[in-house]
């Protein structure tokens, strides 16, 4: 039997959080978002990745050398080992010698700077904040990731954001495999007053996610985030299962769920690559969050995702806290790599 639970103290009619005044934008977008904390996001960021050493390719030894194959080939060697796919270290080499020649380079910031400007340009159309309607039918995202990505934790984190944008969250506990999934997600509903909607372990999480999608429209909620389970990338059936999830919100809503959205674990390198390129297949992801690059990725992993899917980057985390997620930004991001952090 369905179980709702309305954590917090919610009354009929009432918005949870900042009041919808009625010359509000119709969209929210998180672009703007970005005020003066995200300094401070992204400052921690750059001396959490590999302890402050970014990529690890600081460039102080290529001044006064120029970029010859010996030069090119320690240099992909230390992207290689800052997560990057060899053929995303390729294409970066090339285009830093597009911009710094084949003469000798005269100085490490020089050099810095272009390969700054060569990451940002590979970051760039990957860098689309998510935008979600106001009005009409409930905006359903669905999350997506295997145990241990950060997805449950990053579900509490944005439910949070949102309601601090004024917007009517629910959640679903769509991940019915696990009795503590179900439980984590009652606890980050209860933390941010927001109502969740739940069944006994062993449901099927598309019914789940069903009954919320329905429960969100009767009640006026603007945004769903549903969990589900921390699914093997490599298990064909739970692929299957997830994509039941999927055809079964589009019963209500052709065009849900309107977010796909993939959370990966930064510090997996190469095999977050593999996940994603596997998740996609299977049901077309429309967003990345990419969670833990305070646990000893370089980061690197972004930018060989990047080249490889066109999917957008939604949002970077580098720590349990709220405020340790932000809206990705491939300018910021790309400093953090190359810079040294302080």
């Amino acid at each position: 039997m369905l179980q709702q639970i309305d954590a917090g103290r919610e009354r009929a009619g009432t918005v949870i959080g900042r009041p919808r005044a009625g010359n509000m934008p119709a969209m929210v977008d998180d672009s703007a978002a970005r005020s003066a904390p995200r300094a401070g996001f992204f400052q921690r960021l750059k001396q959490k990745l590999h302890r402050g050493l970014g990529l690890g390719v600081a460039l102080d030894w290529i001044a006064g050398r120029k970029l010859d194959e010996t030069v090119v080939a320690e240099l992909e060697d230390q992207l290689l080992l800052a997560d990057v796919g060899i053929e995303t270290a390729e294409r970066i080499v090339a285009g830093l010698r597009k911009r710094l020649g084949r003469d000798t380079v005269q100085d490490a910031e020089g050099a810095r700077a272009a390969l700054r400007e060569t990451l940002a340009e590979l970051l760039r159309p990957r860098a689309k904040p998510l935008v979600i309607p106001r009005g009409g039918k409930p905006f359903l995202v669905l999350m997506i990731g295997v145990n241990g990505s950060g997805k449950t934790t990053t579900i509490g984190k944005l439910a949070r954001r949102y309601k601090s944008e004024g917007l009517k969250v629910m959640l679903a506990a769509g991940d019915t495999y696990r009795a503590a999934a179900i439980e984590q997600l009652q606890a980050w509903g209860e933390r941010n007053a927001v109502p969740v909607v739940a069944q006994q372990p062993g449901a099927d999480s598309a019914a789940v996610i069903y009954d919320a999608l329905q429960a969100a429209e009767a009640r006026g909620i603007d945004i769903v985030l549903a969990d589900t389970a921390g699914r093997l990338h490599n298990q064909a059936g739970l692929m299957q299962e997830l994509a039941k999830v999927v055809r079964v919100a589009g019963r209500l809503d052709p065009h849900a769920p309107h977010e796909r959205m993939l959370v990966l674990d930064a510090s997996l390198g190469q095999n977050a690559v593999n996940q994603a390129l596997q998740f996609h297949q299977a049901i077309g992801l429309t967003g990345i969050t990419m969670t833990k690059l305070d646990g000893g990725g370089k980061g690197g992993v972004l930018l060989t995702i990047a080249d490889r899917l066109d999917v957008p980057f939604r949002y970077v985390g580098v720590g349990e806290d709220a405020a340790d997620l932000d809206v990705f930004d491939a300018e910021q991001f790309a400093t953090a790599l190359v810079q040294p952090g302080g």
